[in-house]
């Protein structure tokens, strides 16, 4: 049962607030960002108390989603799978999450939670249901602009650019398909989560992905799409049937809506998709990577005759050539009492930082194609270094984003969408690996 639900901003703003039982003081909010803003650490708990007031909230867009309880026995899981069912139904009606998003579309948020929870009882976040009773339009915090012609060539010709999707063309509200004329479009994104730890002697010492299919769907009627996955995909010990490269996970799980009557013989997935968002399925793999790890380390740690720390390193990456990682971003841990940073870079388009504050240096790189290797000498300032002091250097942890790679090898073979819509409809898959933890010892 809820007794209220409000979001923040990360200063600790007031955007929404929602009383349904009228059991628990109007202060809750600032009371909720002091305990917040107290706390050491980067994550606070999610759930905490105060006075036998239970708060349990999560964090998307930067922005606090809280919903309060006075009742102890009251399930939090239910509670905080709840509050992401309705950040990502926001997500559908107002295209993105953001600061600015809530303020503009306040209005539509209290239409929903008046629909989505009765006296504190949570009755759906189904965007088909609600499509039913939701009359307020959202707002778009980005509006179309008659200037942003980057994708019209001379006198209005289509350009090469103009036929791939755009980073945003998948964050429009889902009610832009009734606005555009009933335009039929549908996204399926294929995600997955790598975590590595890599040893000091270059040895895996443990490799993890977890992975989703997800489904956007911008379809003004109830049509049924068909997803057609690698012929040679095999799940936990089932027998490989010969068709091709095989594709190898763990563990699969599948979203209720989907039908799995043609996924044993033809790797099908059948299902009539909401307007908005889901997650069609899910899986993992553990240890057993098809591939090498995309990043490999080469560090020299020393010390000079002025007493300067000096770390070397090579970092190479294995992807395939015509591959690139972006936003490459390593994090290493330094001695305490560090005082500055001189460096040395392979290309002007690198950069990095010495953070007093977390005690660590920050190494950017925009971009980083396949095959290639690229170095940076540091030369740190640290009073009083000595053999136990060089001892706190690393792990070296990485962040990164592979646009167009998936690490198991799970590819999309079709789309098909039935029946035949009377209008055109455009279908896009994209694939994405996202760094979920990536360290290599030193």
């Amino acid at each position: 049962m809820i007794s209220q639900i409000f979001i923040l901003s990360s200063k600790g703003d007031h955007l929404i607030y929602k009383d349904f039982r009228g059991d628990v003081g109007s202060d809750v909010q600032n009371i909720f960002y002091e305990k917040v803003t107290a706390l050491t650490g980067d994550q606070p708990p999610i759930i905490m108390s105060h006075k036998g007031i239970y708060f349990i909230h999560i964090r998307q867009g930067g922005l606090y989603w809280v919903a309060t309880t006075t009742t102890p026995d009251s399930s939090p899981f239910a509670v905080i799978e709840f509050l992401n069912r309705f950040a990502a139904l926001l997500k559908d009606y107002c295209g993105s999450l953001s600061e600015k998003t809530v303020q503009l579309n306040f209005a539509l948020i209290y239409e929903l939670l008046d629909e989505v929870v009765d006296y504190g009882y949570i009755q759906t976040t189904s965007s088909d249901v609600l499509k039913n009773f939701i009359q307020t339009e959202a707002i778009s915090s980005r509006p179309f602009s008659l200037f942003d012609l980057s994708n019209v060539g001379l006198f209005g010709a289509e350009t090469q650019q103009s036929k791939v999707a755009p980073s945003s063309a998948a964050t429009r509200p889902i009610q832009c398909s009734r606005e555009q004329g009933g335009k039929s479009e549908i996204f399926v994104d294929v995600i997955e989560r790598l975590s590595v730890v890599i040893g000091s002697n270059g040895v895996l010492m443990k490799a993890d992905v977890e992975g989703e299919v997800r489904v956007k769907c911008y379809m003004p009627s109830c049509s049924e799409i068909r997803i057609g996955m690698n012929e040679e995909f095999s799940i936990g010990k089932a027998q490989l049937r010969g068709y091709g490269a095989a594709v190898h996970v763990d563990e699969c799980s599948f979203h209720q809506s989907v039908r799995l009557d043609e996924f044993d013989s033809n790797r099908i997935l059948r299902l009539c998709p909401s307007q908005g968002e889901q997650t069609v399925m899910q899986y993992q793999l553990s240890d057993n990577l098809p591939s090498v790890p995309p990043f490999r380390l080469f560090p020299t740690i020393e010390r000079d005759n002025g007493g300067r720390l000096l770390m070397y390193l090579k970092l190479r990456c294995d992807l395939p050539p015509k591959s690139a990682a972006i936003f490459v971003c390593a994090t290493i841990p330094v001695p305490k009492g560090s005082l500055s940073l001189s460096q040395e870079l392979s290309s002007p388009d690198q950069s990095a930082e010495l953070k007093l504050q977390s005690r660590s240096i920050q190494w950017q790189i925009p971009r980083f194609p396949g095959g290639t290797q690229l170095s940076a000498l540091f030369k740190l300032e640290v009073p009083g270094l000595s053999s136990a002091s060089m001892l706190e250097v690393g792990p070296f942890v990485l962040s990164f984003e592979l646009p167009k790679v998936t690490i198991t090898g799970l590819q999309i073979r079709f789309l098909r969408i039935s029946p035949v819509q009377p209008s055109p409809s455009q279908r896009w898959v994209r694939y994405t690996t996202l760094s979920d933890s990536y360290a290599i010892r030193l």
